[in-house]
C-alpha cells in the first residue's frame, strides 16, 4: 500500500502530505473533517521497519474570548486524559497528546473499517436483523465499561451510526470521544449530541447512562427501518413502528428497541447490561455445523490445561418474526399478588419460610411476603442482578454483575460476607457438602466454605471462558457438572481436579441436570445432550431448532426444556425420543418448573404456559407485559416468576 493510500486529499488550511508532527508523525493525508478541525492519517516513524498507521486528530481554537479559549482546550485536554485511563477492545488506544499555537493533537489508533452509518448507505437493502442485534450487544458491552468506570462513570453523549466503526476485524469500535463527559449525578452542562438521537433529558444539559441507551435504541431504529432520526419530528419513534417498515424484525427486538427509546429516562433499562441482556435473549437462530460424537477418553487431561478457542460466530441471518399464540381454547389466569421493582426480572424466584427472594437488574435483591406480595425488605448490591438465589445456613447467596458473590441475613436482609472475583456473577451457586460452587465470568469455578462473617477459598478451577452456566453437584459421586462459553461441558472432582470434558460447538448457558448416571442441558448449537455422567461420553443427543439456553428437568421418565426455535419440549429420558412439542410462537429461554403433573415455563411473549406433562397441552396461560426468561418457582400450590415487564407475579395452581 502507498503512504497515502485512502487518503483524502488535503484543503486549504490543513495539514499537508509529507508533513511532518513531533518529528515522529508524517501525515497521509484527511480521513475525515468536523467543526473542529480534522483527523489525519499518519505513519508513526519511530517504527522504520514497520507500516504503523495512526489518527491523528486536530483541534483548531478559533475562539476569540480568553476564558472560552482555555475552556475548549480543557476540553480537548479531557478528551485525552478520559481515553488515555480506557482499556476496552471496542476504545480506540490513545499514543500521544502536544499541542503547539491555537492547534492541539491526539494521536490515536488508526482503525480500519467502515462506520455503521456508511455501512448502511452501502446498500439499498435492509441490513440483516440479526448482525444488528449482534453490534447492539458489542455497543451494550461496550456502554457497560464506561458506565461503570471508576473513580466516575463515563456517559459517551453521541451515540450515532457515524460514530460505531466496525473494523477489519468485524468488531465494534466507538470514536469520536470528542464530547464524552464523566458524569455527576444533578450536574446539567452544555447540550451536546445530534438531534434525532438525543433523549429529550440532553436538550436541557442533563447526561446520564440512560441518555446512552435512548441514543443506541434510536441507533439501532434507523439501521432496522433505514429511517434516519435526523430527518424526522424529534421523539416520534412511536409514530414509526419498526415492522411498519421492516416485517422481518421480531416481536421481542422490537420490545427492547422501544424500551430504550422511553422518554422518560425511569421507563428505560437501568443499566447497559440489562439493555445486552435483554438483546441476547432476543436470539435469531441460526443453525450450526453439527458437532462430532464423542468419546470418553481413555484417562482424562490435566485440570491445568488450556480451553479449546470458543467456537466461531453463527453467520448472520434475518429470521421470521415470532408467530402469534396459537389460537387454541384455554383459561387465562390472573394472579393472586404482584410486586413492581425498579428493572427487569430475570432471577428464578426463591421461596422459604413464607418469604420470596428474587433478584432483578435494579441491582437488588428483594424479600416479599409470599401471601401478600408484601416488601419485606431489599438488598443493594452495585450491579443488575441475573442470579438466582439460594438458602442455607441462615443466608441468602447470590451472585451480581458488580463481580460478587453475597450472603444475606435472611431476617433483616443485612450483608455478612461479599467475595470479589474478576467478573460478573450471573451463574446460582449451589450449595452442597459444606461448601458453595458458583462460576464466574472471569472464567473460573469457584468452591467457597462459607461462615458467618466471611468464606474461605477452598480451589478454582480455570476454563478461560467465562462460566454462565449454573453448577450442578451430585453427591453420591463427589462430581460438579457445568458448561462454559468456549462449549466446554466439564465435570470436575471436590478437589477441582477435571474428570472428563466433552465439547459442544456454541456456548452452554443452560444448567446440567443430573438424574440416575445420567447429565442433561442444552447448549446454543441447537443440541440437548445427555451423557454418561461417570465418563462423560454422549449417550443421545436431541436437536431443535434453534438455540437452547433453557436448563432441562425430569419428571417421569421424561425431560423437558424450552429452545429458542419457540418450543417447550418433553423426550424419553432414555433415548431423547421426542413425545412432544408445543409451539409457543416465541423463544423460550425460560427453564420449566414441573408440579401436579404439569410444566410451567415463560416465553419471551410474555407468557407464562401451564403444560399438561403428559400431552402437553395448554392448562392455562398468564400474559405479562414483557418477555419471561425468569424461570418459574412452585411453592405451597403457587407459582412465583419475574417478568421484564418489571413485575414478580404469584399464580395459583
Amino acid at each position: 500500500m502507498s503512504e497515502n493510500e485512502g487518503a483524502l486529499s488535503v484543503p486549504d488550511g490543513s495539514l499537508q502530505p509529507g508533513q511532518v508532527l513531533q518529528n515522529r508523525y508524517r501525515i497521509l493525508g484527511i480521513i475525515g473533517i468536523g467543526g473542529m478541525g480534522a483527523v489525519y492519517q499518519a505513519r508513526d516513524m519511530h517504527f522504520q521497519n514497520v507500516h504503523k498507521l495512526t489518527a491523528v486528530k486536530e483541534m483548531i481554537n478559533m475562539a476569540q474570548d480568553q476564558q472560552l479559549r482555555e475552556q475548549t482546550i480543557a476540553n480537548f485536554e479531557r478528551e485525552a486524559e478520559i481515553l488515555a485511563t480506557l482499556n476496552h477492545p471496542a476504545i480506540p488506544q490513545v499514543y500521544d497528546y502536544f499541542s503547539f499555537g491555537d492547534r492541539a493533537y491526539l494521536v490515536m489508533e488508526y482503525i480500519q473499517g467502515k462506520d455503521l452509518e456508511a455501512i448502511l448507505n452501502s446498500t439499498d437493502n435492509f441490513l440483516p436483523v440479526e448482525q444488528i442485534r449482534q453490534w447492539g450487544i458489542e455497543i451494550c458491552d461496550v456502554l457497560s465499561y464506561l458506565h461503570n468506570h471508576e473513580p466516575s462513570p463515563i456517559v459517551f453523549r453521541d451515540m450515532k451510526p457515524s460514530n460505531v466503526m466496525v473494523d477489519h476485524h468485524r468488531r465494534v469500535r466507538l470514536i469520536d470521544f470528542g464530547i464524552a463527559k464523566t458524569f455527576q449525578l444533578g450536574q446539567p452542562g452544555t447540550m451536546i449530541g445530534t438531534e434525532g438521537y438525543s433523549p429529550p433529558e440532553q436538550y436541557k444539559g442533563i447526561a446520564s447512562p440512560a441518555a446512552d441507551l435512548y441514543a443506541l435504541g434510536a441507533t439501532m431504529h434507523h439501521l432496522l427501518t433505514r429511517r434516519d432520526p435526523r430527518l424526522e419530528p424529534p421523539f416520534s419513534f412511536d409514530q414509526r413502528p419498526i415492522q411498519q417498515y421492516n416485517p422481518d424484525v421480531n416481536d421481542a427486538l422490537v420490545a427492547v428497541v422501544n424500551r430504550s427509546l422511553s422518554y422518560d429516562p425511569k421507563d428505560r433499562y437501568g443499566s447497559a447490561e440489562a439493555m445486552k441482556q435483554s438483546l441476547e435473549a432476543t436470539i435469531t437462530a441460526v443453525a450450526p455445523a453439527a458437532p462430532h460424537q464423542q468419546q470418553p477418553a481413555p484417562a482424562p487431561p490435566p485440570s491445568n490445561m488450556p480451553a479449546p478457542a470458543a467456537p466461531p460466530p453463527a453467520a448472520a441471518s434475518v429470521s421470521a418474526p415470532p408467530q402469534p399464540v396459537p389460537a387454541v381454547q384455554y383459561e387465562s389466569m390472573q394472579p393472586i399478588w404482584s410486586f413492581k421493582v425498579e428493572d427487569a426480572v430475570r432471577s428464578t424466584p426463591l421461596v422459604y419460610n413464607g418469604v420470596v427472594y428474587v433478584g432483578s437488574y435494579d441491582n437488588n435483591l428483594w424479600a416479599l411476603d409470599a401471601q401478600e406480595g408484601g416488601l419485606v425488605w431489599k438488598f443493594a448490591t452495585e450491579g443488575g442482578i441475573g442470579s438466582s438465589p439460594v438458602y442455607g445456613g441462615g443466608s441468602i447467596f447470590i451472585g451480581s454483575s458488580d463481580y460478587r458473590l453475597y450472603a444475606v441475613n435472611v431476617r433483616d436482609g443485612k450483608r455478612r460476607w461479599t467475595f470479589k472475583t474478576d467478573g460478573k456473577v450471573f451463574t446460582t451457586p449451589a450449595l452442597e457438602l459444606g461448601l458453595i460452587f458458583f462460576g464466574s465470568d472471569d472464567g473460573k469455578l469457584y468452591a467457597l466454605k462459607p461462615g458467618q462473617t466471611s468464606a474461605r477459598e477452598m480451589w478454582h478451577f480455570t476454563t478461560m471462558d467465562p462460566i454462565r452456566s449454573s453448577p450442578a453437584v451430585d453427591k453420591e459421586s463427589e462430581s460438579i457438572y457445568f458448561g462454559s462459553d468456549a462449549g466446554d461441558f466439564l465435570c470436575v472432582d471436590l478437589s477441582g481436579e477435571m474428570r472428563w470434558r466433552f465439547q459442544t460447538r456454541r456456548s452452554i448457558i443452560s444448567t446440567p441436570l443430573v438424574h440416575e448416571g445420567m447429565v442433561y442441558f442444552g447448549s446454543n448449537d441447537w443440541y440437548v445432550y445427555a451423557l454418561d455422567a461417570q465418563q462423560g461420553y454422549s449417550v443421545w443427543r436431541q436437536r431443535t431448532r434453534g438455540p437452547v439456553v433453557s436448563s432441562p428437568v425430569y419428571y417421569k421418565g421424561r425431560v423437558y426444556f424450552g429452545s429458542a426455535d419457540q418450543s417447550v419440549y418433553a423426550v424419553d429420558a432414555l433415548s431423547g425420543r421426542e413425545v412432544w412439542k408445543f409451539d409457543t410462537g416465541s423463544q423460550v429461554t425460560s427453564s420449566p418448573a414441573v408440579g401436579h403433573d404439569s410444566i410451567y415455563i415463560g416465553a419471551v411473549d410474555g407468557g407464562l404456559y401451564c403444560l399438561h406433562a403428559d400431552t402437553g397441552d395448554v392448562m392455562w396461560r398468564f400474559q405479562s407485559r414483557g418477555p419471561i426468561l425468569s424461570s418459574p418457582q412452585i411453592a405451597d400450590n403457587v407459582v412465583y416468576v419475574g417478568s421484564d415487564d418489571q413485575h414478580v407475579y404469584a399464580l395459583p395452581i
